[in-house]
């Protein structure tokens, strides 16, 4: 019985780490959007980590690579103008990441990132490893992650966990990790958040 029971209690920690999926989008409508940022190859770690407890609420992974893109495993953002394909989202420019950290951050979560450079090769890697896993289900956002990155050479030693403050602490000490810490302080309904972003995106794109 107690391996069950930890299942349920990871599920009810990781609530934010479980959405409806989207269809995936064509390969037309992707490509429309591809977007590669000048700041050269590398990986970001997204943590979203609760105010109040200290707990991992969703992990994910942003690489930038022949494109940037994020590894939203079983997540639950989504705008009108970002694509989404097998839980990778595409079209990833500034301010689209920016409407990503805002929807996420509010009144009872932060988002922490950690960015580390990397060669072009490991960087293919990465983006290869995300754009081919498939779909993620609810909860297993961390151990989706740790599993990928633990491909990546040079981050062989990550142990797989399904915890995202864990695997953000292992990050933590690879050289050259940077990182970042962003609040805000509005409404802890995500729902609201995703709805403000998609809303800034579509005015942004109409203007």
């Amino acid at each position: 019985m107690r391996k069950p029971i930890l299942i349920l209690a990871l599920c009810a920690a990781l609530a934010g780490c479980a959405a409806p999926q989207r269809p995936d989008a064509d390969p037309d409508t992707i490509a429309a959007v591809r977007y590669r940022d000048a700041g050269g190859p590398s990986m970001t770690l997204i943590t979203v980590v609760n105010n109040r407890t200290g707990q991992g609420g969703h992990t994910a992974l942003m690489v930038n690579a022949s494109e940037r893109v994020i590894f939203d495993p079983a997540g639950s953002f989504y705008a009108d103008v970002v694509p989404e394909r097998q839980d990778v989202l595409f079209g990833i420019s500034p301010r689209v990441f920016q409407a990503y950290r805002s929807a996420h951050a509010r009144e009872t979560f932060h988002v922490v990132t950690q960015e580390v450079a990397l060669t072009p090769a490991q960087a293919q890697m990465a983006y290869q490893l995300v754009t081919t896993n498939g779909r993620v289900p609810g909860a297993f956002c961390a151990n989706a992650t740790s599993s990928i990155l633990r491909q990546v050479p040079g981050f062989e030693g990550i142990d797989v966990t399904y915890y995202p403050v864990k695997l953000q602490e292992q990050f933590a000490q690879f050289p050259g990790v940077e990182t970042g810490k962003y609040y805000e302080n509005d409404s802890e309904d995500l729902s609201a958040g995703l709805e403000a972003g998609n809303a800034s995106l579509n005015a942004d794109t109409g203007s």
